[in-house]
């Protein structure tokens, strides 16, 4: 059996970000920190460091899993910020997969993975090197820095011209394959009929593109159990900068990710918080007051560290 290999992945994260973290590993710290770290800690397979200039460094074999949950927590606590996170090593590799930007592809991402709240949303889309120009005027290059107001004034004109699948996947759908499956292992089965879909439908690409968050032996890994399995896959770290279909994925899941929070938030008459932090337990709490804690499998992942806290707190 191969040996998954240890990652290092460095996270640039924000002062918020910073206190988010602090607190979430306040009983997992090590005794002793490196010079200059706020403090290093143990989560599963990975050791994580945060240094008081913001750097969290992430070790280990599940690096890749902790750096993507905490990006998604600076990409919703500050969403006018560019997401630096560094890949060690994979810099070269980088540069190799820059052809990907112009040619035909079909690329996927997905959103919601490290939010308490709101549903887990996969997009894969077909993007031909004729739409280039289309998608740049739009800034879908830079789709990192739209802010969910600009999300939502460009989606419906990117989604009249790029052809796309999407599947969503609720909450009280994701506790119970969480039951069988973990995060990572969900959205490669979502990731893979996505993808499927396209390539049925739109045959003429060059390569088919996915935001890697697991190695590619593990992602196929996580669907030996799937009967149709998409083949011939290249996947790139941070592949929203170097492939528009991504881009596009991105944009598309983060818009209908927003519209599914905001009517859960309409039904249940309280403004869900984004992420997975402190506001994140309060508002569960006063939910459960208010509908029982039956109310957090309709609308929560409970496998969070969230959950606990709140039935806690809803006890006071």
């Amino acid at each position: 059996m191969k040996k998954e290999p240890v990652k290092t992945i460095t996270l640039k994260v924000s002062k918020n970000t910073m206190n988010k973290m602090n607190e979430y590993f306040e009983e997992k710290k090590r005794i002793k920190t490196p010079p200059y770290a706020v403090f290093q800690a143990d989560e599963a397979d990975t050791v994580v460091t945060l240094y008081e200039s913001g750097k969290a460094v992430f070790q280990g074999i599940s690096a890749d899993i902790d750096a993507n949950l905490w990006s998604e927590m600076e990409k919703n606590l500050n969403p006018d910020k560019k997401i630096d996170m560094k890949v060690a090593g994979e810099k070269k590799k980088e540069k190799q997969n820059s052809k990907v930007y112009y040619a035909n592809t079909i690329g996927s991402d997905e959103v919601g993975t490290g939010d308490y709240f709101g549903p887990i949303v996969v997009t894969a889309s077909y993007v031909t090197k004729e739409d280039i120009p289309f998608l740049e005027n739009l800034k879908v290059k830079d789709s990192k820095k739209l802010t969910d107001e600009q999300i939502l004034k460009i989606t419906p004109e990117i989604i009249k011209k790029i052809p796309y699948y999407t599947m969503t996947l609720n909450n009280k759908e994701y506790n119970e394959r969480n039951k069988e499956y973990n995060m990572n292992a969900i959205k490669a089965i979502l990731h893979n009929k996505a993808l499927l879909e396209m390539s049925k439908k739109y045959q003429n690409y060059d390569y088919i593109v996915v935001d890697q968050f697991a190695e590619k032996y593990v992602y196929y890994n996580y669907l030996k159990k799937s009967s149709n399995v998409q083949k011939n896959i290249t996947f790139i770290t941070k592949a929203e900068d170097q492939c528009l279909s991504v881009a596009c994925s991105a944009i598309i899941s983060r818009y209908i990710f927003i519209k599914e929070f905001e009517k859960l938030s309409k039904k249940y008459q309280i403004t869900l918080p984004k992420g997975a932090g402190h506001q994140a337990d309060e508002v569960g709490c006063k939910l459960v007051k208010k509908y029982g804690e039956e109310i957090l499998n309709e609308i929560a992942k409970t496998n969070f560290k969230n959950t606990e806290k709140i039935k806690e707190l809803a006890k006071k």
